[in-house]
């Protein structure tokens, strides 16, 4: 699992039986599920859900790499790449336990929003300073 050392927050996901598809592997809407677990776990290390924002995803995408199949279990590692004055960019990384690699890759845009407006909003200072403290322990360096 060294692929994963660059990842402040890993997230465990269990493949389920109902996560494949009529072809016999996981479907690929699964993937986005798995890394949107990941995202959350990021967001709840940063207590983002008890501020006066929301967070949207504007844009993501994967990279599927081999396929993945039940039994297994994955280590999904999350990382924000670049901060914005209203979003951010984040990294995921899924590695198969079964495999003993990376099965796929993914990126998204998160745009934070107004809860009250929902319109864009800038991120909250505090909120900036925690995802670059907690990039930094996996030297991570954000601007």
């Amino acid at each position: 699992m060294d692929d994963l050392k660059q990842y402040p927050v890993i997230y465990k996901q269990s493949v389920a039986w109902g996560d494949m598809d009529a072809f016999g592997h996981v479907n690929n809407v699964m993937y986005y599920r798995y890394m949107e677990s990941a995202r959350i776990e990021y967001f709840n290390q940063l207590n983002i859900f008890d501020l006066d924002v929301n967070t949207v995803v504007a844009s993501s995408q994967c990279k599927y790499i081999k396929p993945i199949f039940f039994p297994d279990t994955l280590w999904i590692g999350s990382k924000v790449v670049e901060l914005r004055n209203s979003a951010m960019r984040m990294e995921y990384s899924l590695y198969s336990e079964s495999q003993q690699q990376v099965v796929a890759t993914g990126e998204a845009v998160v745009v934070f929003v107004d809860k009250i407006k929902m319109t864009k909003t800038q991120i909250p200072a505090l909120t900036r300073s925690d995802i670059i403290h907690l990039e930094n322990k996996v030297h991570n360096l954000l601007f």
